[in-house]
C-alpha cells in the first residue's frame, strides 16, 4: 500500500551517499565471496536452498530481521532493517539456467542486492524508514515474482529495485508481457509405408501449426513475438506419429495485445487439428509475465547515481533487446526499476557460457560493487528527500 505515514529526518544527502558507497567498498571481499559461492553452486528455480541460506545468514549477521519461506515458497525470503515508511526494497534473484549455470548472472543480482541492503542501513539509521532485501526465486522459466505478487510479497513498499548484469549500463528497461503454452496433438499410429491411409499424423498437425504461426507473424505488431519448439515428434520414421507435443512462448508489448495474440495463436493449432484430424489439447502457463513499467523518476535517480560512479549510461532502443521478466509483475504493484550494469563486452551474449564466465570475473565483481552502490545511493535519495519519493509515487499512480 503506497502513501503510508512517512518518517524522514533532515540529513545531508551527499555525505550519506559517500558513506553508503564506502560501506560497499569495505565489504567487497564478503560480497565477492557470496557471489562466487552462488556461481559455483548453480541451483534451478525453486531449488535454490544453498543460495537462499547463504544470503539470509549474511543478512541476519548484519542486523536484518529475516523471514524465510515467504509467500509459501521455501526459497523466498524477506530481510528487513528499520521500520515504517519509506520502505525501499532491493530484490535478489539467485536461480540458474539448466545446463548453463549462472549464464544470466543471477549470482551478481543476489550479491548486489545484499550489498545495497547492508550499506543502506546507514541511511535508515540517519533518515528513518526501512530497507528490505527480498529474495525472489525462479525468475528463469517459472516467474517466481509473479507468485509472490499474487500472495502479497511486495505489499507495503514504496519502491523496488533490481540490477541485472549485462553488456551496457542502463537505468531504463523495457520488457514484453509473456505467457507460455504447451500443446499436444493426438492422432493414430499406422505403418508409414504399408497402411499410411489408416493413420492420423500428429506430427503433421504440429508442423502445420508452425507454418500457420509463421504466416501470422507478418500481421503482428513489431514488438510481438511467438516462438516454440517440438518436444515430441514421434518414435520411428516408419510409423505415422500418433502423438506430438510442443512448447511455445507468446509475447506482446502489453497485456491487452497479448490476449488478442493468444486467440490468434490458438486458431493456428485449431486449424491444423481440423486439417489433419488430430485431436488438439493445450494448456496455458499458470504464470504470466507482465510488461515492465519502468518508473522513469526512479530510473533517473538511479542514472544520476551510476554516473557519479563513473559509468556512462546508455538509453536502450524501445525495440531492441526486448525479453520478458517477472520484474514486470512487481512494477504493476509498486514503483520499480530494472537497470542493467555492464560486466562484459557488447559482443558477449546473455545465456551463453561466455556470460557465465563474465559473471565470476573481475568485470563481474566490479559490476556487483557498482550495482550495490548505485542502489544504496538511490535509496538515500528516497529516504532523505520526501519530494523525490512523492514524484516517484505520483508517476506510479498515473501509470496504473
Amino acid at each position: 500500500m503506497l502513501g503510508g505515514e512517512m518518517q524522514t529526518r533532515v540529513v545531508d544527502t551527499d555525505t550519506l551517499k559517500r558513506s553508503v558507497s564506502k560501506e560497499v567498498e569495505r565489504r567487497k571481499g564478503e560480497l565477492v565471496g557470496l557471489s562466487l559461492k552462488i556461481h559455483s553452486n548453480p541451483e534451478l528455480g525453486f531449488q535454490e536452498e544453498k543460495a537462499s541460506a547463504w544470503l539470509t545468514e549474511y543478512l541476519e549477521k548484519n542486523g536484518f530481521r529475516v523471514e524465510r519461506g515467504i509467500c509459501d515458497l521455501p526459497t523466498a525470503f524477506r530481510a528487513t532493517y528499520g521500520s515504517g515508511r519509506p520502505a525501499i526494497a532491493f530484490l535478489a534473484a539467485y536461480d540458474a539456467l539448466p545446463g548453463l549455470g549462472h549464464a544470466c548472472g543471477h549470482n551478481i543480482i543476489a550479491a548486489s542486492a545484499v550489498g545495497a541492503g547492508v550499506a543502506a542501513r546507514l541511511a535508515v539509521e540517519q533518515a528513518g524508514g526501512s530497507v528490505a532485501v527480498i529474495g525472489t526465486p525462479a525468475e528463469e522459466l517459472h516467474g517466481g515474482k509473479a507468485f509472490m505478487v499474487e500472495r502479497g510479497g511486495f505489499d507495503d513498499l514504496d519502491a523496488a529495485m533490481l540490477v541485472h548484469p549485462g553488456v551496457r549500463n542502463s537505468a531504463f528497461a523495457n520488457s514484453l508481457a509473456c505467457i507460455g503454452l504447451d500443446v499436444e496433438f493426438f492422432g493414430r499410429a499406422a505403418h508409414a509405408a504399408a497402411r499410411p491411409d489408416e493413420g492420423i499424423n500428429a506430427l503433421d498437425a504440429m508442423l502445420l501449426s508452425f507454418n500457420a504461426i509463421n504466416a501470422l507473424r507478418q500481421h503482428l505488431r513489431g514488438k510481438a513475438r511467438i516462438h516454440g519448439i517440438i518436444t515430441n515428434g514421434g518414435e520411428a520414421a516408419n510409423v505415422i506419429p500418433a502423438y506430438s507435443a510442443g512448447s511455445f512462448l507468446v509475447r506482446a508489448e502489453d497485456d491487452v495485445y497479448l490476449d488478442e495474440i493468444r486467440m490468434k495463436v490458438l486458431s493456428c493449432f485449431q486449424a491444423a487439428s481440423q486439417a489433419t484430424g488430430a485431436r488438439f489439447q493445450y494448456k496455458w502457463a499458470e504464470v504470466r509475465y507482465a510488461a515492465l513499467k519502468t518508473n522513469t523518476v526512479l530510473a533517473k535517480l538511479f542514472a544520476e547515481n551510476i554516473k557519479l560512479l563513473g559509468r556512462p549510461v546508455h538509453r536502450p532502443s524501445a525495440n531492441k533487446g526486448l525479453g520478458s521478466t517477472d520484474m514486470g509483475n512487481v512494477s504493476v504493484v509498486v514503483p520499480a526499476i530494472h537497470p542493467s550494469i555492464a560486466i562484459a563486452p557488447q559482443e558477449v551474449l546473455a545465456h551463453s557460457p561466455q556470460f557465465a564466465a563474465a559473471a565470476c570475473s573481475g568485470g563481474g565483481h566490479e559490476g556487483l560493487f557498482d550495482a550495490a552502490r548505485a542502489m544504496a545511493m538511490t535509496a538515500v535519495d528516497l529516504l532523505t528527500q520526501p519530494q523525490a519519493l512523492e514524484k516517484v509515487v505520483a508517476e506510479f499512480r498515473r501509470q496504473r
